[in-house]
């Protein structure tokens, strides 16, 4: 039973009932906040997305841990509780995937189910191209493939769409602007882009606002994007080939990124299934967790 002190300094605390439970884990040189769930030898490990936590999986980490997977969240570096080093340089990709390697080392697990939405799914598609640990499976969830990504930038519909990637690499700015009145900012951004807004009431939001306030959480959470267009590490992938199945989950009424991102994804992902989510935002896990819970059950039990 941890101390309510201890309690207190993590980004949120799970009912019970969830079976989600919180811990440190040290790993890279870094404390990681993690939430786990369940037992047994297989591990799937969950990565989030900006601005979100590793909270953004509370629906999924039941079921998973229900179906006999050990699961991990952590928020990533940066995020919540977790380390938060200084500089763009520490935000790099090629960084971020020593970090999941490190993950994966300290749970002891061999069997390893690597699942992630936005941000975490950008890690992932470099950890499983770059094969940096054996993988079983990969779920991706709206994001692209990198390949995909870049030429989907060359044309006007998605550029727009990625316009704060540009703005994020202003000094100082972004984080004034996202930090005000209680970082308000980062409640819209899940409240203007999401089709069933009854998905975030305002307990939850305030999970991921009071997180994004802790000192120097911002400034890192835009890191990510300053160093993703200031180092060559997205491109930098050889062939961009991934071996192992992989499922794509996308809502369709992505703001952020156009659904054209998935034409083609297959040329890189041979053993690939994608499901398009009509009426449901970028937000998909949270926003549509009974449909990508079934996804999600159908394809790890094939």
């Amino acid at each position: 039973m941890l101390e309510k002190n201890m309690q207190d300094k993590f980004s949120w605390n799970p009912a019970p009932a969830s079976g989600i439970h919180m811990q440190m884990v040290e790993a890279n040189g870094q404390s990681f906040e993690v939430a786990t769930a369940g037992e047994g030898r297989k591990l799937a490990l969950c990565l989030h997305g900006f601005p979100e936590l590793n909270h953004s999986w509370r629906h999924q980490m039941p079921m998973l841990a229900e179906m006999g997977y050990r699961v991990w969240a952590p928020n990533l570096r940066g995020y919540g509780g977790s380390s938060r080093p200084e500089g763009i340089e520490s935000y790099r990709l090629n960084i971020l995937v020593q970090d999941i390697a490190a993950l994966i080392d300290a749970s002891g697990a061999e069997d390893v189910t690597l699942i992630a939405h936005d941000w975490g799914a950008i890690i992932a598609w470099h950890f499983a191209i770059l094969k940096i640990r054996p993988l079983t499976r990969l779920v991706i969830m709206n994001v692209p493939h990198p390949k995909c990504a870049l030429r989907e930038l060359k044309h006007w519909y998605q550029l727009r769409k990625s316009w704060y990637i540009f703005f994020f690499q202003i000094p100082t700015l972004p984080e004034w602007l996202f930090g005000m009145n209680g970082a308000e900012r980062i409640k819209q951004a899940f409240t203007k882009m999401a089709v069933d807004k009854s998905r975030f009431p305002d307990a939850e939001l305030k999970i991921y606002a009071d997180a994004a306030s802790r000192p120097g959480a911002l400034r890192a959470m835009i890191n990510y994007y300053r160093a993703l267009l200031r180092t060559k590490d997205v491109r930098e992938i050889g062939d961009a080939m991934v071996d192992i199945p992989t499922l794509m989950i996308w809502g369709e009424e992505d703001l952020a990124i156009d659904i054209r991102c998935t034409d083609g994804t297959d040329q890189w992902v041979p053993d690939l299934e994608l499901h398009r989510l009509p009426g449901v935002s970028h937000w998909v896990q949270q926003e549509a967790p009974e449909k990508v819970n079934a996804i999600l059950r159908k394809w790890l039990s094939a």
